[in-house]
This record gives structure tokens, C-alpha cells and sequence, in this order.
């Protein structure tokens, strides 16, 4: 829930990189409690979100690994 107020209020991280780790999070909390369909939505949020990212951020490596192992 932590993780979506976040989200649900954008202004408030602005460009702050913290409104992109939430969503990592809420992915991550979506996936390990079997919530599949929503957390690929979500990591796929993210995706598009740092498509302009260096693709050597090893975050941005981790979430792409973590959507690629969802079912």
C-alpha cells in the first residue's frame, strides 16, 4: 500500500528517483504474492518509464530480469 501512495500522488517525488523505485517495489510485492498479471503491468510501467536509461543501471537490469521470469 506504501508503495502506491507513491504512485497515486506523482507531485510529490517529482523526478526523484524514489516514484521509479516504488514501482519496482510494488511490482515485486505484486509478483510474490501471486498477483502475476498485475505485477507485469506494472514492471512494464517501469520499462517504459526508463526506456531512456543507461540499460547498464543495474536496477534497471534487475527489473527487466524480474519481468522477463514472470509467467
Amino acid at each position: 500500500m506504501e508503495f502506491q501512495k507513491i504512485l497515486d500522488h506523482p507531485g510529490v517525488v517529482l523526478a526523484d528517483p524514489i516514484g521509479a523505485l516504488a514501482r519496482l517495489q510494488l511490482a515485486r510485492a505484486l509478483s510474490a504474492s501471486g498477483h502475476t498479471a498485475t505485477a507485469k503491468s506494472v514492471y512494464s510501467d517501469l520499462i517504459v518509464l526508463w526506456k531512456n536509461a543507461d540499460p547498464d543501471i543495474p536496477v534497471l537490469k534487475e527489473a527487466r530480469a524480474e519481468y522477463a521470469r514472470l509467467p
